[in-house]
């Protein structure tokens, strides 16, 4: 195991950068399979009036990405930051002393706290996870958040285990994306008051602020930064009614996004919307003209102005 130990900076104050609604940006390809920087430009302007930005996550199809191409998108995001908004970066591994060389590499200047994913494939057990996220926040320079993704990774940080983690002073919070409604309202009841529950599914994420959680990292808020924010807000806000009527707006739309694998369907609905092409590196392929028009579909309904209709 290296043996390093960085003193986190940034440290005061981090409790509540993340609150409110965050996007898991998507990273752009042009039809040469490189990276599109103008139009991520046009999505951080899209996107600019949310409360954080998360780069680098599996939505920004980090597994596909070389190390140069993470910096590169990293440092144009830095560069183009106008609102300074909080970035969470994505840092991941099934791999623990990957993630440590990870961070040991990483230029931390622009980056707030990274994201976790829960190590995939070789399914750890639950005291395994609770050493491989203590010794990443051991050495991380920023706060750790915790990414619980199940459906993904086929293994479930249980309840028990992420408490035990939340008393550790450089992990904040916890991407929940579990699909149990117990899990979510045993960690919300329980977890200290400094530590944030933010709902990993756009779906889940009024039930989840329900329980204490603190907002969402969204796929849908790519393309639909306004509402899913209003119904962010509305729900922190306790405004229940305009809450659920944001949500039964997105509901029809959100599965289309996971329909043939993430990215590519909210990928689609930004090439609806003249943001970016719809490419996506293998092993993902670009959503079916079938995808397609349910997602066209699915716009009018919205009152989303499509400016690439025909795909």
């Amino acid at each position: 195991m290296i043996k390093f130990c960085f003193i986190p900076r940034n440290w005061v104050g981090m409790e509540n950068n993340f609150t409110g609604t965050g996007v898991a940006l998507i990273t752009p390809f042009d039809q040469r399979n490189e990276l599109d920087l103008e139009s991520l430009g046009r999505l951080l302007v899209h996107t600019k009036e949310v409360d954080f930005w998360v780069v680098n996550g599996t939505t920004g199809e980090s597994p596909v990405l070389t190390d140069r191409e993470r910096k590169v998108v990293l440092q144009f995001i830095s560069e183009n930051n106008r609102q300074n908004l909080p970035v969470m970066y994505g840092i991941g591994s099934n791999n623990t002393e990957a993630v440590l060389q990870q961070i040991k590499f990483t230029d931390f200047s622009s980056i707030q706290a990274i994201l976790s994913v829960c190590p995939y494939y070789n399914k750890p057990t639950q005291e395994g996870l609770f050493r491989h996220y203590s010794v990443i926040a051991d050495h991380s320079p920023v706060p750790v958040y915790i990414y619980n993704v199940p459906g993904r990774t086929s293994c479930n940080i249980e309840a028990g285990t992420l408490l035990r983690l939340a008393e550790h002073p450089n992990i904040h919070g916890v991407k929940e994306a579990s699909p149990d409604p117990a899990q979510w309202q045993e960690v919300g009841k329980n977890k200290p008051d400094n530590f944030q529950l933010i709902s990993g599914d756009d779906v889940s994420t009024i039930s989840i602020i329900k329980q204490g959680g603190s907002g969402v990292i969204s796929v849908m808020a790519n393309a639909f930064p306004e509402l899913v924010t209003k119904m962010v807000k509305s729900a922190m806000d306790h405004q229940w009614y305009e809450a659920n009527s944001i949500l039964e707006v997105l509901s029809p739309i959100n599965p289309l996004m996971y329909q043939e694998s993430n990215p590519a369907g909210i990928k689609k609905a930004l090439h609806l919307l003249g943001i970016c092409e719809s490419y996506v590196r293998l092993p993902l392929v670009q959503a079916t003209e079938e995808l397609a028009q349910k997602i066209a579909a699915a716009f009018p309904a919205m009152s989303v102005e499509l400016k690439n209709p025909d795909g």
